[in-house]
């Protein structure tokens, strides 16, 4: 029996007067891979964001590794727009963290660096500046800062929705790489074939709500909910 890593409990969260969280209630456990898709404004990102704790909720609990959220959290997140420092090197960026966050001295959190710039196979980018890489490097540098904390759980906010297609394959395959190797990993995504290929649970969520969980097979193949089933009959004829 593996550990449970996120547990969200009626969790509920509103913008003003609008309710973005509907009672959301998700369990993730260590080393599963969480595929959270659904139309635009259906409170996705909200989820996530609420987890990495760069939104606050109203009502209900968040747990991660059974400690109800505090500073830290254990959590890494790679956002939809990468957020790099613009003015810091490729290196700067991976050692910030570590070194504020973690109090890591500079030549270890450099040696983390370098390690996970290897890892999303871009060791050659590290004195680079992030206006200087491709469309493709910067989320595997966002990814690679994320590796440097050194996380239980990754969270992705639809790290490939600003990139050209040929970029795509260059940042999922590095995801795929990671789901094998058992990272816990909660992912935001319209890549339904990335979602077949790694997820162990599918979460649809409309208006606020989750509307629908299960495997892969059950949620492509036989879904019950029928605005489940519209939203994948639009998004798999593209």
């Amino acid at each position: 029996m593996r550990d449970t890593v996120i547990e969200m409990l009626g969790v509920n969260k509103w913008f003003g007067d609008f309710h973005v969280l509907k009672d959301i209630d998700l369990s993730v456990a260590e080393g599963e891979r969480v595929v959270i898709c659904g139309p635009s404004g259906s409170g996705k990102s909200t989820v996530v964001r609420c987890i990495s704790r760069l939104e606050t909720h109203q009502k209900g609990t968040i747990r991660v590794a059974g400690q109800t959220l505090g500073p830290g959290g254990g959590v890494g997140m790679v956002f939809q727009q990468f957020n790099l420092f613009p003015h810091l090197s490729v290196l700067d960026n991976l050692t910030l963290g570590p070194m504020k966050a973690r109090r890591l001295p500079r030549a270890e959190a450099e040696a983390l660096a370098h390690k996970y710039l290897a890892r999303v196979r871009i060791p050659e980018q590290a004195d680079k500046f992030p206006g200087q890489l491709s469309g493709g490097q910067q989320p595997r540098v966002a990814i690679a800062r994320s590796l440097c904390m050194e996380p239980r759980v990754l969270l992705f906010d639809e790290p490939t929705s600003a990139l050209d297609p040929e970029m795509i394959s260059e940042v999922l395959d590095v995801m795929v790489e990671l789901a094998e190797e058992g990272m816990t990993m909660i992912v935001v995504t319209h890549e339904m074939g990335f979602a077949r290929k790694v997820a162990d649970q599918m979460v649809f969520m409309d208006a606020g709500e989750i509307v629908e969980t299960g495997s892969p097979e059950h949620f492509f193949d036989s879904p019950t909910s029928p605005r489940c089933r519209d939203f994948l009959s639009k998004i798999l004829q593209h």
